[in-house]
């Protein structure tokens, strides 16, 4: 009985295997239209520098020069504390900036940038907030910012030490 099961089953599996196409999937419409046709902000997206070439091209991008140090050091704050700080940058490279996320391995700490591209020359602020609300001792918050530029990923940090006073 059981033999006769796998005689059964066997060639229906080999069948399907065999039946399934090798072919790669084609790629999505989307990525056949023209930039301007996905947006405004679609042709600084396709950042040159991640087009999988053997030669980067990182003379054509965006670059976030922060005029200040990536680390705002707050030093010590009681616990409940809304710590801010905004990072100023100017956008030194040949092509507008766009930032496109900016994320933190938790809720307390939030990062804001700018929506709207940031022209070659123009400047603008990534302002960070951390809530020390059920922190306690010493604390190092990272914001990490996606954006068109080269390397793609930029941290920022909040580092200090949170006291209960409780």
């Amino acid at each position: 009985m059981r033999h006769l099961r796998w005689s059964i089953l066997l060639p229906g599996l080999l069948g399907l295997l065999l039946s399934c196409e090798s072919a790669p999937a084609s790629a999505p419409e989307e990525a056949l239209l023209e930039p301007t046709e996905l947006g405004p902000n679609a042709a600084l997206i396709r950042n040159p520098v991640d087009q999988g070439i053997e030669q980067l091209d990182t003379v054509n991008v965006a670059r976030l020069t922060f005029s200040g140090p990536l680390e705002y050091k707050f030093g010590e704050v009681k616990e409940g504390t809304v710590v801010q700080h905004e990072f100023a940058f100017t956008n030194t490279g040949t092509v507008p900036l766009l930032i496109t996320d900016a994320r933190s391995t938790c809720g307390c700490t939030v990062g804001d940038y700018p929506k709207e591209p940031v022209a070659p020359g123009g400047e603008s602020v990534v302002s960070v907030t951390f809530d020390t609300n059920h922190k306690y001792g010493r604390q190092r918050k990272a914001v990490s910012l996606t954006a068109n530029t080269y390397p793609a990923k930029t941290i920022l940090y909040m580092d200090g030490t949170v006291i209960n006073e409780k």
